[in-house]
């Protein structure tokens, strides 16, 4: 008798643990369509890499962020939904951002992020970095303890987009506070009132800077931003550029704060590694990749199938909703020998699927890497042994982590570590 797996959009114990939900259905089959709401999980890395890397319009990445819920506005009819697509997509949560475009739109925007987050200006961010994360370190290091979440790993990302952007340095604090962790996606919570601009809250501040831009540009981002030309000279549309630099800021800090959390978990478990990496610190770029592979940021991201097709020789309707298991394809043993045990010594350590693949690849992964890479840095060189916190999480045989109740992503509610200060 098969056993009845839980429902992935729903269940708790999910959230807490992933990995071994995608061990148990990816032995089922690769690509297998859940009972719960219709949507296919793919799990085997090798159809993952070629639902990704698909670079004709098969797929639409209209459903990207949230997947199967909210159901689609439409019933799927015939073979190519495409023209069902484009009626509804303004109705669809996040439409109107990047991570959602499709085909020429995309490709025209994704490029004009690119030029701006270019190999230059990340490598001129390097010097800011450093201090930053050296300031926020003077903040806790007398206190010999800290909420790695919110008072490190959640606060370099976002001062360090924020400097990026140009945002004013006053304004700062205040942008870390409200942006905040993500929604809650579970019990019917948020996926029902995410609307096509979720990040319309801060449409109002950021208007207000791309307008002072292109009345006085500076040598920032956003100056670059809202004075960017199509190829026929004009300017961008405002509302777009406004769109464009809420996503930045938005997906600037947010999956690398998750990646600075998790390494640092992982070290803290890990003290021979933490010892190790002292003495070796050109590695620390190499546990990053290992944190990448075995525990992503993001789990899953969506498609939604425009035309019948199939992956993996699987048949896929037109108006399917395709599941693409990020973290499953990463914990692949076909691809990753003892794909469960954590080395940073692996062969190919960077053929993991966090920033996905394809089209619709992660534009920020050389940044979101250098703000990881600087932030354990700095962090293992300014303490001794690093602790987690048993007090908060319990004994080393029964840890106790709490995670943001979101099937998409993997965030850690809070972690604390206790240091000692060389």
């Amino acid at each position: 008798m098969t056993e009845t797996l839980p429902d992935f959009f729903s269940d708790r114990t999910i959230i807490d643990d992933p990995r071994s939900y995608f061990d148990r259905l990816r032995s089922r089959c690769p690509v297998a369509k859940e009972p719960y709401h219709g949507t296919l999980m793919v799990t085997g890395f090798d159809a993952v890499t070629e639902v990704l890397n698909r670079r004709d319009d098969t797929f639409s990445s209209v459903v990207s962020v949230i997947g199967p819920i909210p159901p689609l506005p439409f019933e799927p009819q015939g073979d190519d939904i495409s023209g069902q697509i484009e009626a509804h997509r303004s109705a669809l949560p996040w439409s109107a951002h990047l991570v959602s475009f499709d085909g020429a739109h995309h490709a025209e925007y994704r490029a004009l992020v690119v030029s701006l987050l270019n190999f230059r200006r990340i490598k001129q961010n390097e010097e800011y970095l450093y201090r930053l994360v050296d300031r926020l370190i003077d903040r806790f290091i007398g206190r010999g303890y800290c909420n790695v979440v919110p008072d490190f790993a959640h606060a370099t990302t976002t001062y360090a987009i924020c400097d990026l952007l140009g945002i004013p340095e006053a304004h700062r604090a205040e942008l870390l506070e409200l942006i905040g962790a993500p929604p809650s996606q579970l019990a019917g919570d948020a996926p029902h009132k995410v609307g096509p601009d979720p990040l319309v809250f801060l449409k109002p501040r950021f208007d207000e800077y791309l307008r002072a831009r292109r009345e006085n540009p500076g040598t920032d981002l956003m100056s670059e931003l809202a004075n960017a030309r199509r190829a026929d000279g004009s300017l961008h549309d405002f509302d777009m550029v406004s769109n464009l630099a809420r996503f930045v800021f938005g997906a600037g800090q947010d999956t690398t704060s998750r990646l600075i959390a998790m390494a640092t978990r992982i070290l803290g478990e890990k003290p021979d590694l933490q010892h190790r990496l002292r003495q070796e610190p050109g590695r620390i770029a190499d546990l990053l990749e290992e944190v990448l592979r075995y525990d992503p940021p993001v789990k899953v991201v969506y498609r939604l199938a425009r035309r019948s097709t199939k992956i993996g020789g699987v048949d896929v309707p037109a108006g399917t909703i395709v599941t693409v298991c990020l973290t499953a394809a990463n914990n692949d043993s076909a691809r990753f020998e003892r794909s469960d045990e954590f080395n940073i010594d692996r062969p190919r350590l960077r053929d993991h699927m966090a920033f996905s693949r394809g089209p619709h690849a992660c534009v920020g992964a050389p940044l979101g890497r250098l703000e990881a890479r600087v932030a354990i840095e700095r962090l293992l060189a300014r303490t001794g042994e690093i602790r987690i916190s048993e007090k908060h999480h319990g004994p080393p045989n029964a840890r106790v982590y709490r995670y943001e109740p979101t099937y998409t992503f993997r965030n850690l509610s809070d972690l604390h570590i206790e240091f000692t200060v060389p």
